[in-house]
């Protein structure tokens, strides 16, 4: 067994006349060998200290002008807020806690910021990387978030979503997925999938499945909502689930294995995995804002990521104030930068070999969602290839659906014409037609239930939904097929929000993470028990 410890980092260094100049409340530092950013918060004879990094996307902070009290910080990228005083998130509220750094003084009254680094589970029983053959391993892009890995002689699939929609109507495939998707599916020895969103647990694309292998092995991690919640209620029957611990190596045979680690920002139910095969490893941040808080491995062979943004319904479901069609074209051209710069500063970082955009590739194709297609300008994945290529050394690969990376030929020699094979000329690569009509039929069969004819169906709802001791104003005007939908079914909000489902305006016009954590991540696991209300109200 390989022996890894916990290693202690100086961060910051201050010399004693420093530490006595340190003005009381906040004070903010660079490390001027590194460019690392720090605040140290005084208060009397008592110094705290964090990294200067916003939890959320990792953008800076500066002073907040708002705050009177001069305890808190305000993140430049998307306004969050941090009490430096009490190392609490303030915006969002009731969110999240800032991690502190250790402070140490010297004998001679100078000041250490020091960082106690827990050891990285991927360095257990490393190994080096051995030769591989040209086509030993073999990734082909499928759709979306779906890849189909051949690792050996073993294969292994992500996220498949290849039918259907995604947020109850919201989302539909960009890409034509091959024709053979289901086949390539039922072929495969595992399953990771990293989320239970409906872009990556499809459950549309697992019913096909399930018809011809049923108990396929599924791999998600321990996630504090279970990625399969809704299984048992979806009528797809799968009988091979397996949960598995996050950071700890799963063993697939004596070449292969892969580990999943959480998400930092929503590490109840966002993961990543890494896989590795005769020690080279493949790297899948899936859609983690922050995966496995910022600690990832350096050099891997490929990297794969999410890029395009797009996908809340924020600010396009929005109207009233500021929310002016000026205002959310600025926004959004504004955030998509951002995270264009952010997944490339991450690439910098880290150095995988290769780089991959990928789960990012929707469109909301339905015609009554025109005005959110025209509004929700996505980022373009050559631009971001681009950007990469552009400040560091790392090979970009730009996936179109069918197109294979042979990962030998290309860490051997990236200009190889057979280290990429693309889909044969005149494969279709854009979809131009949807099945529209049978997915909107189950949203449709919800709106004339017996349920609707009561209205105290409302309170019923919000009673089971267990949101309270908050006394909020909500005004959500909603698609009534798809709310009643939710509603009948005891479905997260994420098909109402993510999914461009309904039109919001805010008084005051402030985030509420409470509500919006509860009603897309904490409502109960059973749905309501409306035979019981029925009963009731007759």
């Amino acid at each position: 067994m390989g022996s890894i410890e916990q290693t202690t980092e100086v961060l910051l260094c201050l010399s004693p006349a420093e530490v006595a100049n340190l003005k009381e409340g906040i004070n903010f530092f660079r490390n001027k060998k590194t460019g690392k950013d720090y605040i140290l918060y005084k208060s009397k004879s008592r110094v705290r200290a964090c990294k200067n990094m916003c939890k959320h996307q990792g953008g800076l902070f500066i002073k907040d002008i708002e705050d009177l009290d001069g305890r808190s910080v305000r993140c430049t990228k998307h306004n969050w807020k941090l009490d430096v005083s009490t190392m609490k998130y303030v915006n969002p509220p009731d969110s999240f806690c800032q991690d502190e750094l250790v402070v140490e003084m010297d004998e001679e009254n100078g000041l250490l910021l020091l960082e106690l680094n827990p050891p990285n589970p991927w360095d257990l029983e490393p190994r080096s990387p051995e030769h591989l053959a040209f086509g030993e391993v073999q990734i082909t892009y499928l759709t979306h978030a779906c890849m189909d890995l051949k690792l050996g002689d073993k294969k292994m699939v992500f996220d498949p979503w290849l039918t259907g929609p995604a947020f109850a109507r919201g989302w539909w495939l960009l890409h034509e997925p091959p024709p053979d998707w289901l086949e390539r599916l039922c072929r495969a020895d595992l399953i990771y999938i990293s989320h239970m969103h409906s872009d990556h647990l499809s459950y549309p694309t697992l019913k096909e499945l399930a018809r011809r292998r049923p108990d396929i092995p599924i791999y998600v991690g321990n996630t504090e909502r279970p990625v399969f919640w809704n299984l048992n209620q979806s009528g797809v029957q799968l009988t091979n689930i397996n949960v598995v611990p996050f950071g700890i190596w799963q063993q697939v045979d004596k070449n292969l294995r892969f580990m999943i680690l959480m998400d930092g920002v929503h590490p109840e139910m966002d993961t990543c995995i890494i896989v590795e095969y005769k020690g080279h490893k493949i790297l899948n941040t899936v859609d983690c804002t922050r995966p496995n808080g910022g600690r990832l491995p350096e050099k891997v062979a490929l990297m794969m990521s999410d890029f395009a943004g797009g996908a809340s319904g924020f600010p396009m479901t929005f109207s009233g104030g500021k929310f002016t069609e000026e205002w959310k074209a600025q926004f959004i051209k504004t955030e998509r930068k951002k995270l264009l710069n952010y997944k490339a500063q991450l690439v910098k970082d880290l150095q995988p070999r290769i780089y991959c955009p990928f789960a990012g590739y929707f469109v909301e194709s339905h015609p009554s969602d025109k005005y959110i297609k025209e509004t929700n300008i996505k980022n373009d994945p050559n631009e971001l290839n681009s950007l990469i290529r552009k400040n560091s050394d790392v090979v970009t690969w730009t996936p179109r659906p069918g197109a294979t990376l042979d990962l030998s030929r290309m860490l051997t020699d990236p200009t190889d014409s057979k280290g990429i094979i693309e889909p044969p000329e005149g494969t279709k690569i854009y979809k131009d037609s949807w099945d529209f009509e049978p997915y909107l039929n189950i949203l449709n069969a919800a709106v004339e239930d017996e349920i609707f004819l009561h209205s105290s169906w409302i309170k019923e709802y919000f009673t089971w939904a267990g949101f309270k001791d908050y006394n909020l104003v909500v005004r959500i005007r909603s698609r009534v097929d798809v709310i009643r939908h939710v509603v009948k079914n005891g479905l997260l909000w994420d098909d109402l929000y993510i999914g461009f489902q309904t039109r919001l305006q805010r008084h005051p016009d402030i985030y509420h993470h409470l509500f919006w954590n509860h009603f897309q991540i904490k409502l109960p696991l059973t749905p309501p028990n409306w035979r019981s209300f029925l009963m009731h109200c007759r």
